[in-house]
């Protein structure tokens, strides 16, 4: 059953450096080293972002900080989607196998194909389980490229940034949103993080549309969901 048969019946990142990111970089913050880079300010970014998580609504959370560079903004939350998405997919991903989910997909209506342009030059139908494997991969490479991610502040995001790089980023991050509720919203709930995973998507949601990061036509499977939890 999905979130919208448990709704129904009434029920309401990879452990590695990026999930340590914000560590590492309120230490280098504070050692009084004078640290100008990329890192000390995403980390501000990110300190604002959680203080508006803790307040009325996540519709605050979404909004840029004044004098803020809208592109940092969004680099910012793809690093905190990106690390979200991990920890979700991680702790049911022994229900996700080959033979649960052969296809990755959002229900019968919603088939999502894999194509990177280097081993996979053509849309291909993988597995769910390898699809957001190799959808994590990837947007673990994006995230190391700095001529996308530059880590230093006198260089610029590129020009593509938000219209390109950005959104394709977040529009497979979406079609993981998606399996999961559709497939597997039951074992997320057995093991406690549903509030985690509606909280996530809720902010998420808000956030694309706000800037307009992903078009209604890739928010059409989860629609319902988006309509519950408004």
């Amino acid at each position: 059953m999905n979130f919208l048969g448990l709704w129904a019946r009434g029920m309401t990142s990879r452990p590695n450096r990026r999930a340590l990111d914000s560590i590492a970089i309120n230490n280098s913050a504070t050692d009084g080293s004078g640290n100008n880079g990329r890192g000390s300010v995403q980390y501000q970014l990110r300190q604002y972002a959680e203080s508006t998580l803790g307040k009325a609504s996540l519709h605050e959370a979404v909004l840029l900080p004044e004098g803020e560079s809208l592109d940092e903004w969004v680099a910012c939350h793809i690093v905190d989607f990106y690390n979200h998405i991990n920890m979700l997919f991680m702790s049911i991903s022994h229900h996700c196998t080959d033979e649960t989910c052969p296809q990755m997909c959002a229900g019968e209506a919603y088939t999502y194909r894999w194509r990177d342009g280097v081993d996979y030059k053509e849309p291909t139908l993988v597995s769910a389980n390898m699809y957001v494997k190799l959808l994590m991969k990837w947007i673990d490479g994006q995230l190391d490229d700095t001529r996308l991610f530059p880590t230093d502040l006198a260089v610029p995001f590129p020009p593509n940034f938000r219209g390109e790089v950005a959104t394709q980023i977040l529009r497979r991050m979406l079609r993981v949103y998606a399996h999961l509720y559709w497939h597997h919203y039951p074992q997320i709930c057995q093991v406690g993080l549903a509030t985690m995973l509606n909280t996530s998507f809720t902010h998420f949601t808000l956030f694309v549309t706000k800037y307009k990061l992903v078009n209604d036509t890739e928010l059409q499977a989860v629609k319902d969901v988006i309509k519950i939890l408004a």
